[in-house]
């Protein structure tokens, strides 16, 4: 099989580490998974999803295994198994989903998606090798935008900020008394434990009414290696949108919290933006459009440090 054809872009390619004879290609155009004498593809404006998770023979390669799921529920699953710097191929193809690839620089994605830091004195190779996925996200997504920033649609009857204007603090109080309260009881109770464990804390953390409710206030995100390495101190983070990195890093989750994630992710975050009249966070579509559709994401919960 010819890949690239002569008309597409090799972005991306690699064999599985334990046989030559899997290889996967990602062009401008779609993913390849070559076996030998047998193929599969999906284009990437096809993918809805990567799932990322590691067998106990990935943790002893340090790799991982990527299942890639298609928005035509009736095709099954393309799997890349054996996959080094799993996390950031992982980034790399849901953003590439919703983004043009024309608009990314061969030199700036190849180098994202080949860093690997070097051993620290910590013992933190392994995580640290996750950062790499947030360089390539986020010259994804800086390509994409070029700098501009479009204005933020919000809704009439918005629960919180009604045509961009805040409610009073009364009127915000009593809403989350009355109904955010009582849903919040049932839809988080099986992350905490039980509905007795679900309090104001739990999305607004410690000392919230000193902070006058401020959000986001949940301190850890699905991957807590970001914050334990401080990358939001260096240049590559002190630069860039807090939303936006926020966006970035709910894609990933630690493979024994991928279920928690996934829960979050399709149920708490649409049920959320329900009660606040807002659209839920799309991942089939870029950061920027849900910035301005004013969607409710990972983000407005969630900070990193």
């Amino acid at each position: 099989m010819q890949v690239p054809l002569p008309w597409e872009r090799s972005l991306w390619s690699t064999h599985a580490w334990w046989s030559l004879r899997r290889r996967y290609v990602i062009t401008d155009f779609r993913l390849v998974v070559i076996a030998g004498t047998h193929s599969d593809e999906i284009a990437l404006g096809d993918i809805r999803e990567v799932l990322r998770t590691e067998t106990w023979l990935d943790r002893l390669a340090c790799t991982s295994t990527l299942a890639v799921l298609s928005r035509a529920s009736r095709h099954t699953p393309i799997v890349l198994s054996g996959v080094r710097r799993g996390a950031q191929v992982a980034a790399f193809l849901e953003l590439l989903s919703t983004t043009p690839a024309e608009s990314l620089d061969d030199e700036a994605v190849r180098a994202a998606l080949e860093w690997e830091p070097a051993e620290t004195r910590n013992g933190l190779k392994a995580a640290l090798v996750a950062l790499g996925a947030v360089l390539a996200a986020s010259i994804v997504i800086m390509a994409a935008s070029n700098g501009t920033v479009s204005a933020i649609t919000y809704p009439a009857d918005d629960a919180i900020y009604p045509d961009g204007r805040k409610h009073d603090s009364e009127v915000i109080v009593k809403f989350m008394e009355t109904s955010v309260m009582p849903w919040a009881r049932t839809a988080l109770a099986p992350i905490v434990g039980g509905e007795d464990r679900v309090t104001c804390a739990t999305c607004h953390g410690s000392g919230a009414e000193s902070r006058a409710w401020q959000m986001p206030s949940v301190a850890r995100l699905p991957e807590p290696h970001f914050r334990v390495v401080g990358w939001e101190g260096e240049a590559g983070g002190a630069g860039l949108d807090s939303q936006m990195r926020n966006a970035i890093y709910g894609y990933f989750a630690e493979g024994d919290k991928q279920a928690k994630a996934a829960y979050m992710r399709k149920v708490v975050m649409p049920g959320m933006a329900r009660l606040l009249h807002r659209p839920a966070y799309d991942f089939t579509q870029s950061y920027e459009f849900n910035r301005t559709h004013f969607a409710f994401g990972c983000y407005h919960c969630h900070r990193v440090n």
